[in-house]
C-alpha cells in the first residue's frame, strides 16, 4: 500500500496546483473513526490536494429558540470562514448526484482555475437558504440520510479516488 501511494505522488506531480480543499462542517465532537478516517485521508492526499478540517460548533438547541434559529447561526458562522474566491460545494440531499468519474471531472476543471475548495456539510438539522444561495453547487452523495461525520470521511475518500483517477493510479478500478 504504501508503494501505491509513492507511485500516487510520482504520478501526480503533473497535476500539482495550489488549491486547496477544506471540509467545513458543523459539529466538533468526532468520533476516534472519523478522526483517522479523515486523517488517512488527509496523508494520502498529501501535497497533491492539501485538505484541512474546520469543524465549527453546533448552533443553541433549546425549548425556547427555533431550529431554524441555530441553522441560520451555524450558516452565520461558515459564511465568515469562507472567502471571496473560495469554490463552494455544499452537500446537501437535494443536489446534483456525481459518479466518482464525474467528480474526477470536476476536479480536473477546478484545478484549471486554481481556486480553493469548500466543501459545506451541515449540522443535522441541514443548511440555511442564505449558505446555500453562496455555494455554487450542490453535491448529493445520494438518497440515504448520512449521518454529518461520515460524510466527511465520504468527501474525502472521493476526492482521494478523484485524484487517483486523475493520475492514472490503479485506487480507482471502475
Amino acid at each position: 500500500m504504501e508503494r501505491g501511494r509513492q507511485n500516487l505522488s510520482a504520478r501526480c506531480r503533473g497535476l500539482s496546483s495550489l488549491m486547496r480543499a477544506t471540509i467545513l462542517s458543523i459539529g466538533e465532537r468526532m468520533p476516534s473513526w472519523v478522526a483517522a478516517g479523515l486523517a488517512e485521508y488527509r496523508k494520502r492526499l498529501g501535497r497533491e490536494l492539501p485538505l484541512e478540517l474546520v469543524a465549527l460548533r453546533s448552533g443553541l438547541r433549546t425549548r425556547n429558540q427555533p431550529i431554524q434559529r441555530a441553522i441560520e447561526m451555524e450558516s452565520a458562522a461558515m459564511l465568515a470562514r469562507i472567502s471571496t474566491t473560495d469554490r463552494v460545494i455544499a452537500l446537501d440531499g437535494r443536489g446534483q448526484s456525481w459518479s466518482s468519474e464525474d467528480l474526477a471531472k470536476q476536479l480536473a476543471d477546478w484545478r484549471m482555475d486554481g481556486r480553493n475548495l469548500v466543501f459545506l456539510v451541515g449540522g443535522a438539522d441541514g443548511l440555511a437558504p442564505a449558505i446555500l444561495e453562496r455555494a455554487e453547487l450542490r453535491w448529493s452523495l445520494g438518497t440515504l440520510t448520512l449521518p454529518h461525520m461520515l460524510v466527511r470521511v465520504i468527501v474525502a475518500e472521493q476526492l482521494y479516488r478523484a485524484i487517483c483517477q486523475l493520475s492514472g493510479h490503479p485506487y480507482h478500478r471502475g
